[in-house]
């Protein structure tokens, strides 16, 4: 398949790495995304990280949803400071958008939205869309901008949204506690069963877990769109997927 648009969301675990942020990761995505573009893939960006990027300014105790909203608040000029100058080395302008699924349930707020994405990419602009965290206290607690990202790829019609997080894949269980477990290459059907587990996000700054991933895929599929799960560590299976349509690592989900 030929890519015309893609999501790329990643996660807080990714670009956070013992309480700060994770700057050689951000540098090898933002080289990754100068790839994709020149290989001419539109690429919206949906990048969580504020929280850990306040916290590096304000050392707030994150259990308090309060402090969290307070550290975003911080941290998102922090976090789009250190993505200006790693895309600025790749003579690639970048924008801030910041959204909450609330946005998209408004029919004009969405046609707006999508006016303003549509005019950033054809004049080759990255558009980094980032959840309104500091107000938007459900999505905080519970989505970490995976299902935001998942909206993102329906209502902004792209092909399909690449989720880089901590983990290589979806496994047919635990990979920490059986060693049998194995990645699941692709996936056409999500059970209730698996929906409804208990989310366990695995970093400090995180709030989501493969749970919200999970329905975010399953939001993705009933709509005919498909999302692929891969390691933000290492970028070279999303790379290969993207550009040959082969990985070794990684899950596939669609119908």
């Amino acid at each position: 398949m030929n890519f015309k648009r893609v999501v790329i969301k990643v996660g807080s675990a990714v670009l956070s790495e013992n309480g700060k942020l994770a700057k050689e990761r951000i540098r090898n995505l933002v080289e990754l995304i100068a790839k994709l573009k020149k290989a001419g893939i539109e690429i919206i960006l949906v990048s969580s990280g504020a929280v850990s990027a306040g916290y590096k300014k304000l050392k707030l105790d994150k259990k308090v949803l309060a402090n969290r909203q307070a550290l975003a608040s911080i941290g998102q000029s922090y976090l789009m400071s250190i993505y200006q100058k790693k895309f600025n080395d790749c003579n690639i302008t970048i924008s801030q958008i910041l959204l909450t699924q609330a946005d998209f349930d408004s029919r004009k707020r969405s046609q707006n939205i999508q006016n303003t994405i549509n005019i950033l990419l054809e004049n080759g602009v990255v558009p980094i869309i980032n959840e309104n965290d500091s107000v938007a206290t459900d999505e905080l607690v519970f989505g970490d901008n995976d299902q935001l990202s998942a909206y993102s790829t329906y209502y902004l019609n792209a092909d399909i949204l690449i989720i880089l997080s901590d983990i290589d894949g979806y496994y047919t269980d635990n990979p920490t506690t059986n060693k049998n477990a194995t990645i699941r290459k692709i996936v056409n059907n999500i059970s209730e069963s698996e929906l409804n587990q208990i989310v366990t996000p695995n970093n400090e700054f995180a709030t989501g877990g493969i749970v919200t991933k999970l329905k975010s895929a399953k939001f993705l599929m009933d709509k005919k769109k498909s999302m692929f799960l891969s390691s933000g560590y290492n970028l070279t299976n999303v790379e290969k997927y993207l550009l040959e349509n082969a990985y070794k690592k990684g899950t596939l989900f669609r119908k």
